[in-house]
C-alpha cells in the first residue's frame, strides 16, 4: 500500500494546527488521544476519496479537539509544537498501522485496453474505460473478487456506489475493482458499456493467479443503471474467443454471481427513462428494447443473484427487481430478493459512515449471502 501522506508530514501538520489555535476545548494531551486523532484526521482524507464526501474543517477540528483533550477549555501555548514533535515517533507508528489495517487504498487505475478501447470517440479520460483495484488486508483476503459498477443513469458515475462499495467489500475480505465505464453523456451507446463490463471481468480473471484470486469466485455488483449494466453481463456473457489475438479476450466474462442494488432491469414501460435514452438513444427500435430488457434473457446458466430494492423508490420502479427475480425463479437460478418499504433511490450503503453497524440492513443480509457462497469471510 502507498501511504496517503508521510508520517512526518502528518505529525507536522497536526502540530502546526494545534500550535496555531488560540483557544481550544482541552485539558491535557492524552497519548491515546494523540494516536486516535492522527488516525482520524488521515482517515477523514481517505474517506473523502473512497466515499465522495469529506468532513468540513470546522467539524473535523471540533471532533479532533474533543478526542484529543476530552472537551475542556484550555488556552494552548505556542510552545506545544515543540513538545509534540518528539512524541511523533512514539505515536505515529501506531496510527499508521491502524490506518493500514482499517482501510483499503486503491492502486492506480488500469486501462481496460492499453492501446485504446473499441469504438473510442477520442483519447480523453471519458474515452478510456478503467478499472481501479481495492485490496483487502492480506490476512483478511478470501481470494474472491467483485467488479463494481456505480450508477448514474448511464450519464455519470456515483462515487458512493463505487469506492464506498469497494471498501465495504474489502471489510469482508473481497477484492474490489471499480469500473469506470463509458457513458451516454459522452456520446456512447450500447454495446460500448457492455463491452467495458465484459472486458473488466475478463481482465480480472486473466490476472487471477497473479493477483491471488480464485478465477471461479469473481462476481459483479451494480446499482441503478450500474445494476442494469451488471444484469446485462449476467444475462449476455460469453465464454471468450479461443482464437482471439488478445489473450484477455480468450477468457470467459461470465460472473460467478451478481449483486443488484435497486437496479434498472427493463427497457420497457417500467424503465428509468434517462438511463434508456443514454444507453439506447431517443428512439430505440423494439428489437433493441427487447435485447436490453434483461428479465427476458435469464436462463438456467444465469449466475446466482442477490437483489434489493425499496417499494417507495420513485426513480426506478420496484417492478424491475420483481420481474428479474420472477425470471430467475422460473429458470431455477438461486437468488435472494429483499424489498424494503422505505428508502429513496440511490441510498447506497445507507450511511456515510464506514461503520458496518450503521449501514442499511441490506448490507448485512448481502454479507451473509456472500459468505454462504464462499466469497466473504
Amino acid at each position: 500500500m502507498t501511504a496517503l501522506t508521510s508520517p512526518e508530514a502528518l505529525v507536522q501538520e497536526w502540530a502546526e494546527g494545534i500550535s496555531g489555535m488560540r483557544r481550544s476545548y482541552a485539558r491535557a494531551p492524552q497519548p491515546a488521544g494523540l494516536a486516535a486523532a492522527c488516525f482520524r484526521r488521515a482517515a477523514a482524507r481517505r474517506a473523502q476519496w473512497l466515499f465522495g464526501f469529506g468532513l468540513e474543517c470546522g467539524v473535523l477540528g471540533a471532533s479532533f479537539r474533543k478526542i484529543l483533550f476530552n472537551g475542556r477549555p484550555l488556552v494552548i501555548m505556542g510552545g506545544v509544537k515543540s513538545l509534540l514533535l518528539p512524541l511523533a515517533g512514539v505515536f505515529i507508528l501506531a496510527s499508521t498501522m491502524l490506518l493500514a489495517q482499517s482501510s483499503s487504498e486503491p492502486q492506480s487505475p488500469l486501462a481496460l485496453w492499453p492501446n485504446g478501447a473499441p469504438g473510442a470517440l477520442g483519447k480523453e479520460p471519458k474515452d478510456i474505460p478503467t478499472l481501479t483495484p481495492f485490496w483487502p488486508a492480506a490476512e483478511k483476503a478470501s481470494g474472491a473478487g467483485m467488479v463494481v459498477c456505480p450508477g448514474g443513469g448511464y450519464g455519470g458515475l456515483a462515487p458512493h456506489e463505487g469506492g464506498a462499495y469497494a471498501h465495504w467489500l474489502n471489510l469482508q475480505g473481497i477484492a474490489a475493482f471499480v469500473l469506470q465505464y463509458r457513458l451516454g453523456s459522452s456520446g456512447y451507446r450500447h454495446p460500448r458499456m457492455l463491452e467495458d463490463a465484459a472486458r473488466a471481468l475478463r481482465l480480472v480473471r486473466f490476472h487471477a493467479a497473479e493477483w491471488k484470486l480464485d478465477p471461479q469466485r469473481l462476481g459483479i455488483i451494480g446499482s441503478s443503471a450500474g445494476g442494469h449494466l451488471a444484469s446485462t453481463l449476467l444475462t449476455h456473457f460469453d465464454a471468450g474467443q479461443t482464437d482471439a489475438a488478445d489473450p484477455i479476450d480468450r477468457v470467459s466474462c461470465r460472473p460467478d454471481l451478481g449483486v443488484l442494488c435497486y437496479p434498472v432491469i427493463t427497457m420497457g414501460d417500467e424503465t428509468h427513462q434517462g438511463s434508456r435514452e443514454n444507453l439506447l438513444g431517443k428512439d430505440p427500435s423494439p428489437s433493441l428494447i427487447h435485447e436490453l430488457s434483461n428479465q427476458l434473457h435469464v436462463t438456467p446458466e444465469t449466475p446466482p443473484c442477490f437483489i434489493f430494492h425499496t417499494s417507495e423508490d420513485a426513480a426506478v420502479p420496484v417492478e424491475n427487481s420483481l420481474e428479474f427475480a420472477a425470471a430467475l425463479r422460473q429458470a431455477k437460478v438461486p437468488f435472494e430478493l429483499h424489498i424494503y418499504e422505505h428508502g429513496a433511490h440511490g441510498l447506497g450503503l445507507g450511511t456515510k459512515s464506514a461503520e458496518p453497524a450503521q449501514m442499511h440492513p441490506w448490507t448485512r443480509e448481502c454479507q451473509r449471502w456472500l459468505k454462504e457462497r464462499g466469497f466473504g469471510k
